[in-house]
């Protein structure tokens, strides 16, 4: 056997050989950095198309996808109720029944105080607000400039009596007809699903799991256990802190004796879901209100309770209740209201947080208990 020796012949026709072979395979153009860089920006495109798609379709199916979600999250807060009454024996039809009937009846009776105090103090508020805008208007003849004359005053009642009597304000009222018998369907389909979810929501997530096995059927098992676990701890403990908040602040408005006080304390609690945003707009109506019926300086109190309430509970009672079931940054917080309500107003507001919480806690036990995905994972300096 003998060595070949390289000559500077063969060499140049090896190299001219793998030119010529680079040439004649597309694939090879994928291969440097431009390649990949290339590769990468499709993946990217790819994603994005996707992710439109769905978002896409979630808009075109807001009467059932909502109605969904909510269905889902509610089913999740009262899991353990579920859970324990199986335990005692109770049959699973009656224990829906039971859950399903107590979530109706509070949703009602929240709906019930509204209205009944807003219908029982109308006329007192309505008398106290006319007397006040008389005020107004008097205090604003006395200006030293023209401010505001009669003959404006009367061009803008004018204005506003032709709108409400103008074809314009006639399809808006029938868009908010609509707007209701979508709210009646969107309600009645809601509870129906909720039913199912309460009834049949364990062998359901069994039948999804079906197609996984191995490690794969272990992780979607425990990123289930996970998103029932968060959606269920954040519910019941925001609930827990906006009745805490809202009774603080229905003593606060009936010692000033502000007019609809048992309303404006319901939409406390229920503007307490969407967090950051609802405590300053609950705050702000409560202020107005107080304005127009007792004065600027009742309303300065309410505002004082208002922000002494929304301390005590954000400094003691959510860290306690809330600690462990939703460990988000604030700016995370926005970005997802934001979010939520640009795809779906009010309600994808009030659910964005609690589905960006359930998609944390999905990653932080992605790769097993506790353990978190590898790139969300904290690195040490060595590491880094």
């Amino acid at each position: 056997m003998g060595f070949f020796r390289s000559t500077p012949q063969t060499v140049r026709l090896e190299s001219q050989d793998a030119e010529l072979r680079a040439t004649r395979a597309p694939w090879s153009l994928w291969a440097d950095g431009f390649g990949k860089l290339a590769i990468r920006a499709l993946q990217i495109i790819l994603v994005v198309a996707v992710a439109a798609g769905v978002v896409f379709v979630i808009q075109s199916l807001t009467l059932v996808t909502i109605p969904l979600v909510i269905a889902l999250i509610l089913a999740c807060a009262f899991n353990p109720v579920m859970s324990w009454m199986r335990r005692r024996g109770l049959p699973s039809i009656l224990a829906t029944l039971l859950t399903l009937l107590a979530i109706v009846v509070i949703l009602g009776l929240l709906g019930w105080l509204i209205v009944w105090a807003v219908r029982d103090q109308w006329d007192e508020l309505y008398t106290q607000a006319q007397a006040g805008f008389d005020d107004l208007l008097a205090w604003l003849q006395t200006l030293p400039f023209d401010f505001l004359q009669p003959e404006q005053l009367d061009e803008w009642v004018a204005t506003l009596t032709d709108f409400v009597t103008s074809a314009q304000f006639g399809s808006g009222a029938l868009a908010g007809v609509g707007a209701v018998a979508n709210f009646v369907t969107g309600f009645v389909l809601m509870v129906t699903i909720l039913f199912f979810f309460l009834k049949d929501g364990p062998q359901m997530w069994e039948f999804l799991l079906r197609p996984f096995r191995g490690e794969n059927y272990v992780r979607a098992r425990r990123i289930g256990d996970k998103t029932t676990t968060v959606l269920g701890s954040y519910v019941r403990g925001t609930a827990t802190v906006a009745a805490v908040d809202a009774i603080g602040i229905l003593i606060g408005l009936l010692i000033l004796q502000v007019p609809l006080a048992v309303p404006l304390a319901v939409l406390v609690f229920l503007l307490a879901f969407i967090p950051i945003v609802g405590a300053t707009v609950a705050g702000i109506l409560a202020a107005l209100v107080a304005l127009v019926a007792n004065g600027w300086v009742n309303a300065l109190f309410v505002v004082g309770v208002v922000v002494l309430v929304n301390q005590l509970e954000g400094n003691f009672l959510q860290p306690f209740l809330m600690g462990r079931s939703m460990k988000l940054h604030a700016f995370v917080i926005l970005v997802a209201l934001t979010v939520g309500a640009v795809l779906g107003g009010i309600v994808g507001a009030v659910l964005a947080v609690p589905i960006a919480a359930a998609a944390w806690g999905v990653i932080q036990v992605w790769d097993g208990p506790g353990l978190p995905a590898r790139w969300a994972r904290p690195k040490h300096p060595i590491e880094a």
